[in-house]
C-alpha cells in the first residue's frame, strides 16, 4: 500500500483554490501513528550555517521520533564524534540535541567544523543535514596612519572604509564625533562596500571626525575607524597651502574644479559583469562624479525592470531587484547625467542557482506484497546531481533488496516485505550548495483505524463549503464511504465531493444540510467508523458599513459598524488602522456600534475598518478618513530677476494638509516707512510657485506668502530678504484736493498726502497753486513740506478759485495735477426770503410759497430754506405755557414746502430764512394764517349717577380737544339682555352747552350700554362708551363697568353683574370707611404743616395741551424746543383731580408726518412741495399770574369714590 494522494481530473475555480491547499495541508499532515512501529523521522535540526556567539554555550540541535524511539549518535569533520570522551559535551535525555558548555573553560574555536546527526532504531537511521558551527568574529580595525586631506573646491572625493572582515559580515555607516550620522544625498552617499563617496566636495564639507563605523549586530559590538580629517580650499588657498605643508599633506586629485561632465568612481569601465543566486536580492551600484552633481538612470537592456521587485535605493545610485530568478539574467545599464553630458555602464548579470526541490521524496508506508515509488527531482544552475542514501550509506554500498530497482532520481519497489522497511536520504547539490531529504518506507499490516474524534461537531456557515474529516490510517489502505443519518444511503459525487484523504465536501452548504454523518473505513484487515455532526450558522454580516469622512482638524468624526449575526455566535467587534491597532489615545472611544475620535489630528487621516469575528467567519468594512485643515505656510522664497520696479518671487508650497491649494496671497512689507504693516500685493493660482512683482521706488520691500485652500488661510512664510528700489521723482499727485474757507476772508486747500510708499524718493513737499476763476491773474504757488493743508488769507467773501496741488521730491516734480474748484470763505446771507404766502389745504396742513434770494446775497453755497411757524396762544395758555415754535428745513432751491401737524381751529404765525454753509440769513416778515374746524376728540369722561329703578344720570366732561365750535352732543343707548344680546339702540341729540343728562322710563335692573360723541361743523368725533344697570330697588346702586374708549364697539361684555350681591355692598362700605378714616388722617396732617406734593401730582397728571407735539419715527428731523431768554418763570400747572372708577380720558390723536412724505429726509414729490427735516421750538411766555391748589377734602374725595 502506498499513503499519498492522486489529484482528481476536475476544473477547478479560483473559488476552490484556497480549499485546495487546505486540503493539500491536511494530507501532508498526516503520519503513521505514533503507536505502530515505524523508522526514525527527523523533526527538528540546526541550520546548515551555523554561526554561534562565542560568549554562550554551544547547542547543536537534532529532534526526531520513530517507534521504538530512536537513538543518537554524531560526526564532526566525516568522523565519529565520541560525546563520552569529551566532558564539556552533554547530549539531552531522550534527543539528540548537543550542549557544549565552553562558559566554564575550553575554547569555541576547538568546536569548529561540521556536524551531522543520525537517529536510528531497528527501521532504519535518518540523518541530519551537514552543519557547519562557526563562531562570530568581530576583528579591530587594522591601526594605520591617515594624513589629512585637503582638495580643491568642486573635486571628487573617495573617502575609503575597508572594514576588518567579520562573521557574519558587518553593517557599515558614517558618523562623526558626537555620533551623529552623517548627512547623505545625491552628491554624498556610501557605496556597498562601506566608502563615501562625494560626486564634488564643497567648503562645508570640511571637517575633521569622519569616522567609518562596523556593527557585528551577532556579537552587538561596533568598531571605530580613525577619523579621517577633510579641508575643502579655494584655488588661493590652495596654492598657499601647498607652499607651506607640501610634505606633510595628502593632496587628493588633480582634476580642476570647474564644471565637467560625469564619470564613474565606481564601478570602473564601461562594463563589468555581476552573478547572484536565484531567491536572493540583486544589488547594482553605479556612483558617478562630475561637477554639477550628476544623476543616475537606469534601464534593462532587451528588457524591462520588474514593477513590483524594483526598488531604488542611495539616491537612485542603487538598484535592487527582490526574488531574482532566471529571468532577471540580462545587461543592466546606468547612465550618470549632468548639464555637460552623460556617461553610462553596462552590468552583465548571471542568475545561478542552488538546488531547489521540484518534488522532494515523500514516505510510504505500504502494506506486505504492494509497489511504491520515491521520487526526489531537484532543479539548480548549474543542474544538480542526485544521489541516494539507505539509513545514511551510499545506496550503492548498502545491502541489496531485490525489491528496490534505482532508475536516477525514482527508486521503484515492488512485491516489498517487512524486511523492505528502511530510510532513504536523497541528496541534490551542486557548486552553489546541496540538499538533503530522509523519507523512509514502512512496510505494515493494520486494519483500519480512524483518527478523527469521535462525534466531532463542525459549526459551517451557509452557503460556504463545509468539509467533514475523516482521517483513516490502515495498510492497506483502507476505501472510505459517507452516510447521512442513521438509515441513508452512501453519499455519491453528484452533490458531494469524496477526497482521497477521506474528506467529505459539501461545496454549498444550506440549512437542509444539518445533520450527522458517518464515516466508514474498511481494507482487508477490517472496518472502523466514526459519526460526525453537521451545523449551519447565518452568516455574520455588516448591515451598515462606515462611510468615507472628511474632517478638518481639531474636530469629532464617528464611523458606524452595525452587525447582524447569527443568534447562537457571538460576534467581537474590533476597529484597526490601516490594519493594525487602534493608536492608545483617549482621543478615540469605541462603543457598540460606533468609533468616535475627538479633536482629530493630522496622524489620525487612514483608513479604519471594522472587523466583525465570531467563532466561524469575520466580515469587514472599511472608510478612509481624510483630515484636512488650512495649508502650511509656504517657505524657501527667493528673490530673482530684481530690477528697477519689478522681482522674481519664488517660494515652496507647505503641506496642503488634504485640501488642494487655490491660491497664493503675496503681502509686502515697506521697512523703510510703514515697518511691520503688511499690504496686500497680488494673488496667483495655487498650481504657480512664482510670481514677477511689480514694484516702486524707493521702498525697503520684504515679501510673504500665504497659502489658502477650500477650509481658509495658512499662516504667513517667513519674510523674504530685503530688497531696496532706486529712488525716483513721484508718479502720482495728492488725491482728494479741495478748496473750502473757514473764515470769509480765507481759502483753505486740503489734501490727502502722499504715502511713504507713494512718494518714490525723499524730501517730498507739495506745489500749492491757486487763481480766481473768474479773473485774469497769474497762478500764485507757494512748496510747502509733507502737510495736507495750506490757508490762503484776504480772499474776497465766498469767491470760486482753482486750485492744484502737484508732488515733487529731491529727484523731480510729479505729473502736472488736475485742476479743481473750490470757493473762499462763506458768510451769512444777508435777504430775507420775499413774497411769502400761504395757502391752508385743509385742518391740518398749509403749504408755504416764497421768492428766492439772490444767489450773491447768499454769499455761500446754498443749503436750504428754513420755516419757523408756532401756534398763537390765548391769554390764560400763555401764562402758563411755552411758544412751541417748530422748524422745517427744505434743502436746496425749492420755494414751496407743506407744513403738516397743525392743529384744526387755530392760529398760526410763519416767517422764512434762507440758509448756507455760515448759518441763517435774517426772517421774513411774519406771516399769519388760521386752520379751519376739524371733528372733535372723544368726551373726556363719562360717568353715570343716581341710579333708579327706571332712571339713570350721566355726567361728562367736554372733549380735550374740541377742533372748533362744539354744536351739539349725541347719545345712543340700548339694553342688554341677560344672554348678552343687544336690543333696540336709541338716538338722543343734546346742546352743546350741557354736560349732564338724566334719562328715564328705563326698566328695572336692566344693562344698559351708551355711546356719547360730540360734533363740530367738520363733522363728527370719536366716541366714548359706559355701561350701567338700574336698580332692582331704590336702595342699590347701579352697577358701572369700565368705559370703552373708541370707535363705538358693539358687542355688550360679558361680565358678571356682581353690584347686587350683598357681600359686595359690605365690602365696598368698609372699604369706603377705611378710606375716609385715611383722609381725615392726611387732613390734620396738613393742618399740622404736612406737606403736600403738589409737584408730583402735576407731573402725573400733566395738561396734555402743554405735552410736545409728538415725534414719529425721525423721517422728517426732530422737534427743538427754544426757550426765551426773556423769561427764566415757569408757572406752576393747576393740579387735576385723579378721575374715579367710572372716568374714563380719551387721549388726543396727533397728526403723523409719515402721512405727509418718505424717504430719509421727509420729501414730498413735487406737488406737496415739502423737501426737509421736522423740528419744534418752543419759546417761554410771560405769565399773568399763578393757580393755586388746593388739597382734596375728604367730602370730594369721597363723592370722587362714589
Amino acid at each position: 500500500m502506498q499513503l499519498k494522494i492522486m489529484p482528481k481530473k476536475k476544473r477547478l475555480s479560483a473559488g476552490r483554490v484556497p480549499l485546495i491547499l487546505f486540503l493539500c495541508q491536511m494530507i501532508s499532515a498526516l503520519e503513521v501513528p505514533l503507536d505502530l512501529v515505524q523508522p526514525p523521522t527527523i523533526t527538528q535540526q540546526s541550520p546548515k550555517d551555523y554561526i554561534i556567539d562565542p560568549r554562550e554555550n554551544i547547542v547543536i540541535q537534532c529532534e526526531a521520533k520513530g517507534k521504538p524511539p530512536p537513538s543518537f549518535s554524531w560526526t564532526r569533520n566525516g568522523t565519529h564524534f565520541d560525546i563520552d570522551k569529551d566532558l564539556l559535551v552533554t547530549m539531552k535525555p531522550d534527543s539528540g540535541t548537543l550542549i557544549i558548555n565552553i562558559m566554564s573553560e575550553g575554547k569555541v574555536e576547538i568546536y569548529e567544523g561540521v556536524y551531522q546527526c543520525t537517529a536510528r532504531n531497528e527501521r532504519g537511521a535518518a540523518i541530519s543535514n551537514n552543519i557547519v558551527v562557526r563562531p562570530s568574529r568581530s576583528p579591530l580595525w587594522t591601526k594605520e596612519k591617515l594624513e589629512p586631506i585637503i582638495l580643491q573646491n568642486g573635486q571628487p572625493l573617495v573617502l575609503p572604509c575597508r572594514p576588518p572582515v567579520g562573521l557574519p559580515s558587518p553593517i557599515i555607516f558614517w558618523m562623526d564625533n558626537s555620533f551623529q550620522r552623517l548627512p547623505q544625498s545625491e552628491r554624498v552617499s556610501q557605496g556597498l562596500n562601506g566608502d563615501l563617496y562625494f560626486s564634488n566636495v564643497l567648503p562645508e564639507d570640511t571637517r575633521e571626525d569622519y569616522i567609518c563605523y562596523a556593527r557585528f549586530n551577532h556579537t552587538q559590538t561596533i568598531q571605530q575607524k580613525q577619523p579621517i580629517s577633510v579641508k575643502v580650499i579655494s584655488v588661493d588657498e590652495l596654492n598657499d597651502t601647498i607652499a607651506a605643508n607640501l610634505s606633510d599633506t595628502e593632496f587628493y586629485g588633480a582634476k580642476s574644479s570647474r564644471e565637467r561632465p560625469p564619470t564613474f568612481l565606481t564601478p570602473e569601465g564601461n562594463a563589468s559583469n555581476k552573478e547572484e543566486l536565484r531567491g536572493n536580492v540583486l544589488s547594482l551600484e553605479c556612483i558617478a562624479e562630475g561637477l554639477p552633481t550628476p544623476v543616475i538612470y537606469w534601464i534593462k537592456e532587451d528588457g524591462t525592470l520588474p514593477i513590483n521587485r524594483t526598488f531604488y535605493r542611495n539616491f537612485q545610485k542603487t538598484l535592487q531587484i527582490i526574488q531574482v530568478s532566471e529571468a532577471d539574467s540580462g545587461n543592466y545599464q546606468c547612465i550618470a547625467k549632468n548639464a555637460l553630458g552623460a556617461i553610462h555602464h553596462t552590468i552583465s548579470v548571471t542568475v545561478k542557482a542552488a538546488p531547489y526541490w521540484i518534488m522532494a521524496p515523500q514516505n510510504l508506508v505500504l502494506s506486505p506484497g504492494e509497489d511504491g515509488t520515491l521520487i526526489c527531482r531537484a532543479n539548480g544552475i548549474p543542474k544538480p546531481r542526485i544521489s541516494w542514501l539507505l539509513n545514511g550509506v551510499p545506496i550503492e554500498i548498502a545491502p541489496d533488496d531485490p525489491s528496490r530497482k534505482i532508475d536516477g532520481d525514482t527508486i521503484i519497489f515492488s512485491n516489498v516485505q517487512e524486511r523492505s522497511s528502511a530510510v532513504y536520504q536523497c541528496n541534490a547539490s551542486n557548486e552553489y550548495g546541496y540538499l538533503l531529504a530522509n523519507a523512509f518506507v514502512n512496510v505494515l499490516a493494520e486494519p483500519p483505524r480512524i483518527l478523527t474524534s469521535v462525534n466531532t461537531l463542525y459549526q459551517i456557515i451557509a452557503n460556504r463549503p463545509a468539509l467533514l474529516d475523516c482521517a483513516v490510517f490502515g495498510s492497506p489502505l483502507p476505501t472510505i464511504e459517507w452516510f447521512k443519518g442513521a438509515k441513508g444511503s452512501a453519499l455519491r459525487e453528484d452533490i458531494y465531493v469524496l477526497h482521497e484523504n477521506g474528506t467529505l465536501e459539501i461545496p454549498v452548504a444550506q440549512k437542509d444540510s444539518t445533520g450527522s454523518y458517518t464515516c466508514v473505513a474498511r481494507n482487508k484487515l477490517g472496518m472502523a467508523k466514526n459519526e460526525v455532526h453537521l451545523e449551519i450558522k447565518d452568516p455574520t454580516r455588516i448591515i451598515k458599513q462606515p462611510e468615507y469622512a472628511i474632517v478638518q482638524r481639531g474636530s469629532t468624526v464617528s464611523f458606524e459598524c452595525r452587525v447582524k449575526h447569527d443568534h447562537t455566535l457571538i460576534p467581537t467587534v474590533t476597529w484597526l488602522k490601516d490594519n493594525g491597532e487602534l493608536p492608545n489615545d483617549g482621543r478615540f472611544t469605541v462603543d457598540k456600534d460606533h468609533l468616535v475620535i475627538v479633536d482629530v489630528s493630522d496622524d489620525d487621516g487612514g483608513t479604519y475598518t471594522c472587523v466583525a469575528n465570531t467563532t466561524l467567519d469575520s466580515v469587514s468594512a472599511s472608510a478612509v478618513l481624510s483630515v484636512v485643515d488650512v495649508p502650511n505656510p509656504p517657505f524657501d522664497l527667493e528673490l530673482t530677476n530684481q530690477l528697477d520696479k519689478s522681482v522674481q518671487l519664488s517660494w515652496t508650497p507647505g503641506d496642503d494638509n488634504n485640501s488642494p491649494i487655490t491660491k497664493f496671497i503675496i503681502e509686502y512689507e515697506d521697512a523703510m516707512h510703514e515697518a511691520g504693516l503688511w499690504h496686500h500685493q497680488t494673488e496667483v493660482p495655487g498650481t504657480q510657485t512664482t510670481a514677477q512683482l511689480k514694484l516702486s521706488p524707493y521702498v525697503n520691500y520684504s515679501f510673504r506668502v500665504m497659502a489658502e485652500n477650500n477650509l481658509g488661510r495658512s499662516l504667513p512664510s517667513e519674510a523674504s530678504e530685503q530688497y531696496l528700489t532706486k529712488a525716483a521723482e513721484p508718479d502720482k499727485n495728492p488725491a482728494t484736493v479741495e478748496g473750502l474757507g473757514s473764515e470769509p476772508d480765507n481759502l483753505v486747500i486740503t489734501w490727502k498726502p502722499l504715502n511713504g510708499f507713494e512718494s518714490n524718493g525723499p524730501g517730498l513737499q507739495y506745489k500749492v497753486s491757486w487763481r480766481q476763476r473768474d479773473g485774469d491773474d497769474e497762478w500764485t504757488s507757494v512748496v510747502v513740506a509733507n502737510v495736507s493743508k495750506y490757508i490762503v488769507s484776504g480772499t474776497p467773501t465766498f469767491v470760486p478759485y482753482l486750485i492744484k496741488v502737484q508732488a515733487l521730491n529731491d529727484m523731480g516734480f510729479a505729473p502736472e495735477p488736475p485742476v479743481v474748484m473750490g470757493h473762499s470763505g462763506e458768510d451769512l446771507p444777508m435777504v430775507a426770503p420775499g413774497n411769502v404766502h400761504v395757502n391752508v389745504v385743509n385742518s391740518t396742513l398749509a403749504e408755504v410759497h416764497w421768492d428766492p434770494v439772490p444767489l450773491k446775497s447768499i454769499r455761500g453755497h446754498l443749503q436750504g430754506y428754513r420755516i419757523y411757524y408756532w401756534k398763537a396762544q390765548n391769554s390764560s395758555k400763555r401764562n402758563r405755557r411755552h411758544i412751541e415754535k417748530k422748524i422745517l428745513t427744505f434743502q436746496g432751491s425749492k420755494t414751496h414746502g407743506m407744513l403738516p401737524g397743525l392743529e384744526p381751529f387755530s392760529h398760526y404765525t410763519l416767517n422764512v430764512r434762507v440758509v448756507n454753509g455760515k448759518g441763517e440769513g435774517p426772517a421774513s416778515p411774519d406771516r399769519v394764517f388760521n386752520t379751519p374746524e376739524g371733528v372733535p376728540s372723544a368726551p373726556s369722561s363719562l360717568k353715570i349717577v343716581n341710579p333708579t329703578l327706571d332712571s339713570l344720570t350721566l355726567e361728562w366732561d367736554p372733549p380735550s380737544h374740541p377742533n372748533g365750535i362744539l354744536t351739539e352732543y349725541t347719545l345712543k343707548y340700548q339694553p342688554i339682555n341677560s344672554t348678552h344680546e343687544l336690543g333696540p339702540l336709541v338716538d338722543l341729540k343734546i346742546p352743546a352747552n350741557k354736560t349732564r343728562w338724566t334719562l328715564k322710563n328705563l326698566n328695572f335692573s336692566t344693562r344698559y350700554k351708551f355711546y356719547l360723541y360730540a360734533q363740530t361743523s367738520a363733522g363728527s368725533g370719536s366716541q366714548i362708551t359706559e355701561e350701567a344697570v338700574t336698580t332692582v330697588n331704590e336702595g342699590k346702586m347701579a352697577g358701572i363697568l369700565p368705559p370703552d374708549v373708541g370707535a363705538g364697539k358693539a358687542m355688550a361684555s360679558r361680565q358678571v353683574d356682581i353690584a347686587t350681591q350683598g357681600w359686595f355692598i359690605g365690602l365696598m362700605c368698609a372699604v369706603a370707611l377705611l378710606i375716609l378714616i385715611l383722609l381725615i388722617v392726611c387732613f390734620i396732617r396738613r393742618n399740622k404743616g404736612g406737606k403736600y406734593p403738589v409737584k408730583e401730582k402735576e407731573d402725573a397728571h400733566a395738561d396734555p395741551e402743554i405735552q410736545p407735539m409728538k415725534e414719529d419715527d425721525g423721517t422728517f428731523g426732530e422737534y427743538r424746543f427754544l426757550e426765551s431768554d426773556a423769561e427764566d418763570h415757569k408757572p406752576l400747572k393747576k393740579g387735576s383731580r385723579t378721575p374715579s372708577d367710572r372716568t374714563v380720558k380719551k387721549e388726543d390723536s396727533d397728526d403723523s408726518l409719515v402721512d405727509y412724505g418718505e424717504g430719509v429726509n421727509g420729501q414730498f414729490n413735487e406737488d406737496g412741495s415739502f423737501i426737509g427735516q421736522y423740528s419744534g421750538k418752543k419759546e417761554k411766555e410771560p405769565a399773568e399770574g399763578n393757580e393755586s391748589s388746593e388739597a382734596p377734602s375728604p367730602v370730594n374725595a369721597m363723592n370722587s369714590f362714589v
